[in-house]
């Protein structure tokens, strides 16, 4: 259910003193496109449902798991009758831990892990998610602990499996997995660096790759050319700053690593949606 929804921005009602939203959907309505700062993971329990994500519809059937990631337009439809669990993770801070940043800004903007698309991780994840609805079902002590040491197990498994399954890598085996290390070491470095000068000359020579096959490996494992990638880390970090009330929006296009105000204006609008300044308004100051 959507209780605060502003525009196309929701608040997501954490369980009190948490940054966890757990709860078994069996509502009908259908949810307008929207979205939040938090992850989102739906899966049924019985019957179907429907998301449409990053222009892509899922047709989720029992037991399906969709992982929507962090601030990710989309759209739900509801059948007559059914049953979802709806989970509602804050990750933010879980940026923190390098590799995991790094493997949500690869695995986003969604996920669907089914038993026959993935079925070296599918039970575990499953397993995983099913003991989350449970420890917050009978929520105690050390019950955010618990669930957020789960939510990191999904992540590493999910992560290490779509990082690792990398066949545009026209390579060995083993030369795919050295690959896939260095190229994961690279986009820590950026999202470390962001808000500095980053030039495909210099990650090129860092990597000790041509700049030319640098470009074409970076896009291969990202799905981003170099410059897309360094723009949405900027946005991220200028996501931030716009929380801060005594900096001006030309603050902080400068402190995100924009060289002008009219180029953090474009590309915010053109990741977001929305200017910096509307979604400020929207998001911290509503």
């Amino acid at each position: 259910m959507i209780e605060n929804l502003q525009g196309i921005y929701e608040t997501v009602n954490h369980k009190e003193d948490t940054k966890l939203r757990l709860y078994i959907n069996d509502k009908t309505e259908d949810y307008p496109p929207h979205w939040h700062p938090s992850m989102e993971i739906i899966m049924p329990l019985e019957s179907y449902y429907i998301a449409e994500v990053a222009n892509h519809r899922f047709e989720l059937r029992e037991g399906d798991i969709l992982m929507i990631f962090p601030c990710t337009l989309h759209t739900l439809y509801a059948p007559p009758k059914g049953k979802r669990i709806i989970f509602q993770p804050e990750v933010h801070f879980l940026r923190q831990l390098k590799e995991i940043d790094t493997i949500l800004s690869l695995m986003a903007p969604v996920r669907l892990i089914t038993q026959s698309n993935a079925p070296d991780i599918y039970p575990e994840v499953r397993r995983l998610l099913m003991e989350i609805a449970d420890e917050y079902q009978y929520f105690s002590s050390l019950s955010e602990a618990v669930i957020y040491s789960k939510v990191l197990q999904i992540l590493a498994i999910t992560g290490r499996y779509y990082a690792s399954d990398t066949p545009s890598f026209d390579v060995t085996p083993d030369k795919r997995q050295e690959y896939t290390a260095k190229f994961i070491s690279i986009c820590d470095y950026i999202s470390d660096n962001c808000t500095e000068e980053l030039s495909l000359d210099r990650m090129a020579d860092l990597s000790g790759f041509s700049k030319f096959h640098f470009s074409r490996l970076f896009k291969q494992f990202s799905g981003q050319t170099f410059y897309q990638y360094v723009s949405h880390k900027r946005i991220e970090k200028a996501e931030l700053l716009l929380a801060r009330e005594d900096l001006t929006i030309t603050d902080v296009a400068t402190a995100s690593g924009f060289e002008s105000l009219s180029a953090f204006i474009r590309m915010f609008k053109q990741i977001k949606g929305m200017t910096p300044t509307q979604y400020r308004k929207m998001r911290y100051y509503a």
